[in-house]
């Protein structure tokens, strides 16, 4: 769900009817969801139990108008958020949506997360449920609204009621229902049981901009911030049920390859190690061999005695050379044997696209494999019972995983029960479109079932596991080839672009059009006005790396090559970066305004002197539109006389509708720079012989403490609905970075990762 007027992919109703039509023929858009107690955590279990009774007989049980608050008897206000808490502050995001229409005090709202159920808990944005392209407030800012202002309106008519005053002349403020006239006032909770009673409005009033308590409130504090740094924040690492083991498997040293054999002879006699089993594979998960102990370094240390011969015959031997060579020889040369270059967007004049008149600049900007490192590997705890199965976990794509597990147990989607715990990140990686660890989790648990041991099972993997074992964000060449007539306006933009397609044989692969998978090219020759544009794609079939989307999806490797030739096309043209993309946007004044706002706060016509002798400094700017957010950045640079580049500070300035919590916003911006920056600094998944040769932070670098630049973050004020803050931030700072090394030394970088690549100064 996009604002009115936003720049939509040329695909994307497309892409939305596919994702619907995927989860009609799957069943899932009429599901319904029964948690067991003795399944659930114990304070929902607690909740549970208390809404078991009838209203009259159990005057406590709370008060639950919708699929998202139910208010306690004790005043508690609980928000049911339908959206993964992976660090991004989507709970806080939604509970102020709805505690800003029901007038609640912030300090009795708290919030858990939605069970799996699309009929109650769909996110319209996506067409399913899930948290995804940063669209958790989009598809929530009506939605949410209306649940607090339907339990606020029941509230105010059963005070009415209660005390024969008129429903208008109440007010409602922190929580504290009043009738001024008559000094009457209470609380929530006295009146739940009656408010229980009545009729849920259909449609409402909400509040205007103007009576906003909480939303746009800088004061307004996170909802997770206290569990998360006390220790109770439950995360699945953190579940345990009675007799539950832990699960480790292990994984080939290669994609492709199957198992052959094993001897657990020594695993088996390690103290603690209940059993190993083997499981089976299917069309969207390899089966494997998983050892089973009665804790995790147990289990790790028994998958680590294992004797496994694999069979490599089909597995990928892939060299990242090899591969970087392909992939840059197709962007510049077009289609060889094999593959088929495809016509993305085709607008303008050919003739102008082939340069004509004026001056023609072409580059290639190469991106390699990438982690998404998350700090929480991933894990899920399974439990499976008659015709059924349980499930806990950071989950991010509720409806997806239910369609891929209820497949593979044959069983109603329905019947597959998932519970939303704390994510320690994801980055996107818990949005596996093959549902590929939570598949594995279950199918262990089936095979230890089959062993004689029917109980909960949780699978945990290892960061080198988390590392080795796929997937990652696709490496790909882009070549562009610009033309900018004599007065020095770009009036054309050919691009090829070539890498793995994130949405091939899966279930999302009605998301491809004519042979294009959108994530490949959103955001390419965007947010600019450019006369003549030709899009097109060459997708690699024959790679065997599991790819899928990384944060910001393909904006992140599209910002990057956009950005960097706007940069080259700007000096072509003997023009400031700054003045050249803003002439690009006339007709856009959101976006412009957004540009300005960076440029100002940074001073960018300013000088920038060294602090030190041979020290090298530059600032560089970019801008990207992606999900509905726009966002620039100024970053400025020091690049030392032996080649070391450091950032010293980024200027952000970003535009995402009205602001809903401004200090998750600045922390969203904050923490999608460091991202960046760790990935366009020092991000790579590299392979020899087809073995990843990361396993862990010390072969995979990211940004350290001391490394982190000063972020400035400026929030355009806005009354347009909001968008999304979780992908935004991350994909103008690379080319900014980029384009800041160029000013301060007058290298042109085009590949990713940088560190590696600035030149020493000559003595």
């Amino acid at each position: 769900m996009k604002r009115p007027g936003a720049r939509r992919d040329p695909s994307e109703h497309g892409v939305r009817r596919s994702r619907r039509q995927f989860l009609q023929q799957t069943g899932v858009l009429t599901l319904g969801i029964y948690l067991a107690p003795e399944l659930l955590p114990c304070a929902a279990r607690s909740a549970a139990r208390a809404s078991d009774a009838p209203n009259d007989a159990f005057p406590l049980r709370p008060f639950e108008p919708n699929a998202f608050v139910r208010i306690g008897a004790d005043s508690s206000v609980t928000v049911i958020a339908k959206n993964l808490e992976m660090g991004q502050g989507v709970f806080t995001g939604l509970a102020t949506l709805l505690a800003d229409e029901l007038d609640a005090d912030w300090s009795d709202v708290r919030v858990e997360g939605a069970p799996a159920d699309v009929s109650r808990y769909i996110n319209v944005a996506l067409g399913m449920q899930g948290t995804a392209e940063s669209t958790s407030m989009a598809g929530a800012w009506i939605q949410m609204r209306q649940a607090g202002a339907a339990a606020r309106a029941l509230l105010v008519q059963a005070a009415a009621a209660l005390w024969g005053v008129p429903a208008a002349e109440i007010s409602v403020t922190n929580g504290v229902v009043a009738h001024q006239a008559t000094q009457r006032h209470t609380r929530f909770g006295a009146l739940t049981a009656a408010a229980a009673r009545l009729a849920v409005p259909a449609n409402p009033v909400l509040k205007s901009p103007g009576q906003f308590k909480l939303i746009g409130n800088p004061f307004v504090r996170r909802k997770d911030s206290h569990a998360k740094t006390n220790g109770s924040a439950l995360y699945t690492q953190d579940l345990k049920l009675p007799d539950m083991l832990v699960a480790v498997a292990a994984h080939p040293p290669r994609f492709g390859a199957r198992l052959t054999s094993f001897d657990a002879s020594a695993a088996r006699a390690i103290d603690g190690v209940v059993d190993v089993v083997q499981f089976s594979g299917s069309a969207r998960m390899a089966g494997g061999v998983a050892v089973l102990a009665t804790n995790t370094w147990i289990a790790q240390r028994g998958r680590d005695a294992l004797q496994i011969q694999w069979d490599e015959s089909a597995a990928s031997r892939l060299d990242s050379a090899q591969l970087a060579e392909r992939l840059s020889t197709l962007a510049l040369n077009g289609p060889s044997a094999g593959d088929t270059a495809r016509i993305a967007l085709q607008k303008g004049d050919d003739a102008a696209l082939q340069g004509a008149t004026g001056v023609q600049h072409e580059a290639l900007f190469e991106v390699p494999y990438l982690a998404h490192a998350a700090m929480e590997p991933m894990n899920c705890l399974v439990a499976l019972t008659e015709g059924a199965v349980s499930l806990w976990n950071g989950e991010q794509l509720q409806s997806a995983d239910q369609a891929a597990i209820s497949a593979r147990l044959g069983i109603a989607p329905a019947n597959v029960r998932i519970t939303q715990l704390y994510a320690g990140g994801s980055f996107g990686r818990r949005g596996n479109p093959q549902s590929d660890y939570l598949l594995e989790a279950v199918a262990i648990a089936q095979a230890a079932a089959a062993q004689g041991h029917r109980v909960p099972i949780k699978l945990v993997w290892t960061r080198e596991d988390d590392m080795r074992a796929g997937y990652y964000r696709p490496a790909f060449a882009h070549w562009i080839r610009a033309s900018i007539d004599a007065n020095g306006a770009l009036i054309a933009w050919q691009q090829r672009s070539v890498g793995q397609s994130v949405f091939a044989d899966s279930p999302f692969a009605g998301e491809i059009k004519n042979g294009i998978d959108p994530s490949s090219l959103q955001g390419s020759a965007e947010p600019y006005e450019i006369p003549n544009v030709r899009l097109e794609l060459i997708t690699p079939t024959d790679i065997g790396v599991p790819v899928q989307w990384w944060r910001s999806a393909g904006h992140s490797h599209t910002a990057f090559a956009t950005e960097c030739m706007i940069d080259e096309l700007a000096i072509a043209a003997g023009v400031d970066p700054y003045r050249f993309r803003r002439g690009l946007l006339a007709s856009r004044p959101r976006q412009r305004a957004v540009l300005d706002l960076a440029a100002t706060r940074a001073n960018w016509s300013s000088a920038l002197p060294a602090r030190a002798p041979g020290e090298r400094r530059g600032r560089g700017i970019a801008l990207h539109e992606s999900f509905g957010t726009c966002v620039a950045q100024v970053a400025e640079v020091s690049v030392e006389k032996d080649g070391t580049l450091r950032v010293d500070r980024v200027v952000c300035a970003v535009d995402c509708g009205l602001p809903i919590n401004p200090n998750v916003i600045t922390a969203q911006m904050q923490g999608g720079i460091g991202f960046g920056l760790s990935a366009a600094l020092y991000g790579a998944i590299t392979l020899k012989d087809g073995v990843v040769q990361q396993a862990n932070f010390d072969a995979y670098r990211c940004l350290r403490p001391s490394e982190m630049p000063q972020v400035e973050v400026y929030i355009v004020r806005s009354k347009e609905p909001p968008s999304g803050v979780g992908d935004p931030g991350t994909p103008p700072i690379a080319p900014a970075i980029v384009n800041a090394v160029f000013q301060a030394t007058g290298q042109r970088l085009r590949r990713l990762p940088l560190a590696a690549q600035i030149a020493a100064v000559s003595d």
